[in-house]
């Protein structure tokens, strides 16, 4: 089992995982804080600074592991935003609810889309040739191919955040939006369901049933928004 680490891919990888899970939990809070709900604001949790969103198992422990066993995804999360549904008074619990679970993933599309764009520009040889005519060959090396290549992480771990978290099993994003939108007697008998998320998920992950589920998208959006 190789346990070498690349530091080059990890001073890349740790940056782009950082942005993505704080616009992640930054878009729910700002989110339903829009909707009427101060709570995120009280916690401090409407900033890009990451020390109060850092989750030492998922922003450290679990990135830790992946990055020790070389996995080709780097993957984690901060810590929840806390946010009160009982102060979206102008829309309602359960469609306030669901608005703020999307924000979330939604974010990290866009955030993916915006980082592959600027990836397809950088990339195109004519301004690759530009930049060297104009500031020598050694800004190839030295500042591109690492720019470009925290590009590529930022978009693909931005797709893996999206896409894992609308998966419909609370408490993850997609879960509380299908429990918003059940009939009340159903989301009744989703609730419990909360504090087994994520023993599901890492069930379903053993079984590589999330492979079949995740892969797909990842694929073709990740392809899209790299221009390849």
């Amino acid at each position: 089992m190789d346990f070498n680490i690349d530091l080059g891919k990890v001073i890349l990888m740790v940056p782009a995982l950082l942005f993505a899970v704080i616009i992640h939990e930054l878009a729910h809070g700002l989110v339903a804080y829009k909707l009427g709900d101060p709570t995120p604001k009280f916690a401090g949790r409407l900033t890009f600074n990451p020390i109060p969103h850092i989750d030492p198992i998922g922003s450290i422990l679990v990135p830790g592991m992946l990055l020790l066993f070389n996995a080709p995804i780097l993957f984690g999360w901060a810590k929840p935003v806390p946010i009160n549904p009982m102060n979206f008074k102008k829309v309602g619990y359960r469609k306030g609810m669901a608005i703020t679970a999307t924000a979330g993933p939604l974010s990290n599309l866009i955030s993916a889309a915006v980082f592959g764009i600027i990836f397809q520009l950088l990339s195109n040889q004519q301004v690759v040739t530009s930049l060297a005519n104009l500031f020598g060959a050694d800004i190839i090396k030295t500042v591109m191919i690492p720019l470009l290549l925290f590009l590529k992480f930022a978009v693909s771990i931005n797709v893996v955040l999206a896409i894992f978290n609308i998966l419909p099993i609370p408490p993850l994003d997609g879960g509380r939006v299908l429990m918003s939108i059940v009939p009340p007697h159903i989301e009744q008998k989703l609730e419990p369901l909360e504090q087994y998320g994520f023993f599901i998920v890492i069930f379903l992950l053993l079984l590589g049933v999330l492979n079949y589920i995740i892969l797909p998208p990842y694929m073709f959006l990740v392809s899209l928004f790299l221009g390849s």
